[in-house]
């Protein structure tokens, strides 16, 4: 017994060590990768190149498995390390059109607006942000501005854009709103200069534009605003152009549907009062996955959600479809028609394709990696 502990004492330090040396790579690592974000910031090569990444890991999954180590484990870690590069490394970036006077961003003292003031900064351009309280000095703020964007929630967007017919003639007005159709068209009106409307596809808690989806509605004098769209990719986000219908559209499912469902879950939680705690315990990791997305919902600012689902016009008539179809659903287990049940699943799982099959591989993954973290343990909730 006394050798099996003091092998087992020379394998941990053997460990120590190896663990060590790899905080000390680490270090190393980040020491070179800031020194390509300062190579990249002077010549203005975008933060994020997907093709880079992508040789990058499918190079050293194969040097794994050549040595007989798991190439799974080695992306993992790679990604992991290569996600703290993005994120930690780049604090400064070129700036695309140095001749920009001026970037007022209306609502920069916002959870979103704030994202853009410090990318804007970090690109040394002057910004100056206009909020309620500054109105009154409106005329004076707007005065040599090239670029206003307006980040104000939504159900103020329209109204805000409505008071903004003073500004210069060639400057650049744009909103990064998540409707997009009622705002371009109220820019459109108000403002005879370049136009453009912006859809950030993340949250106020992302650290910036890296690998982050930004969809682009164009609305007038594109060449105008070209540079703008590439300060974004500077940035390191992925822009998708789409039409302002077409990516309203869009939203109605991908956010109203989704949050309004959501929604709906966890009142009927609240309403059947089980015990959290419970529910945690008995729920294998998807579950618990499930339920953290739910959580999520409820942990932030109501008004958000609200003016999301409450100002897509589509919203309505896509939810009672979706109510209806519960309601179908509903009448299938009234029935005791299994049969049927069956049957729409399958057509339902034709309709996906393969991509259900993509998304049960990837689903696996993530949840080896959320498995890892604090989200999956035990709730401390009483």
């Amino acid at each position: 017994m006394l050798k099996t502990d003091k092998t087992l004492a020379q394998l941990r330090d053997h460990i120590d060590d190896v663990d060590g040396q790899l905080i000390q790579l680490l270090k190393l690592r980040n020491e070179l990768t800031s020194q390509v974000g300062e190579v990249k910031s002077q010549t203005g090569m975008p933060i994020y190149v997907p093709s880079r990444e992508s040789e990058m890991i499918a190079a050293r999954r194969e040097q794994a498995e050549s040595i007989g180590l798991s190439p799974d484990l080695a992306e993992d870690v790679l990604r992991r390390v290569i996600r703290d590069s993005y994120r930690s490394q780049h604090t400064n970036y070129r700036c695309i059109n140095p001749s920009i006077n001026k970037v007022v961003i209306i609502g920069g003292a916002g959870a979103l607006g704030k994202v853009f003031v410090t990318l804007f900064e970090q690109s040394d351009y002057s910004v100056t942000s206009l909020e309620k309280n500054d109105w009154a000095r409106a005329d004076e703020i707007f005065t040599g501005a090239d670029l206003v964007i307006v980040a104000v929630p939504i159900k103020l967007t329209v109204s805000v854009i409505e008071g903004l017919s003073t500004l210069p003639k060639e400057c650049i007005l744009a909103d990064i709103t998540s409707v997009k159709d009622q705002p371009l068209q109220a820019m459109l009106k108000v403002h005879q200069g370049p136009v453009v409307g912006l859809h950030p596809m993340f949250g106020p808690d992302s650290p910036g534009m890296i690998k982050q989806v930004v969809v682009v509605c164009h609305g007038r004098e594109p060449d105008k605003y070209e540079w703008l769209l590439e300060q974004m990719r500077t940035w390191g986000a992925v822009l998708h152009e789409s039409s302002s219908k077409e990516h309203d559209s869009a939203m109605a499912f991908i956010q109203v549907m989704r949050h309004f469902s959501t929604f709906v879950y966890g009142q009927h939680l609240k309403e059947e009062d089980p015990s959290l705690a419970s529910l945690l315990m008995f729920s294998s990791p998807i579950y618990r996955l499930e339920l953290a997305m739910v959580g999520r919902l409820f942990a932030q600012a109501p008004e958000l959600y609200a003016d999301i689902i409450f100002n897509n016009a589509e919203s309505l008539a896509l939810l009672k479809r979706f109510h209806a179809r519960f309601g179908e659903a509903l009448k299938l287990i009234e029935e005791v028609d299994k049969a049927s049940f069956v049957n729409q699943f399958n057509e339902t799982k034709q309709w996906f394709g393969d991509y259900a099959e993509q998304c049960l591989i990837d689903s696996k993954q993530l949840l080896l990696k959320a498995d890892d973290s604090q989200l999956l343990r035990k709730t401390q909730r009483k």
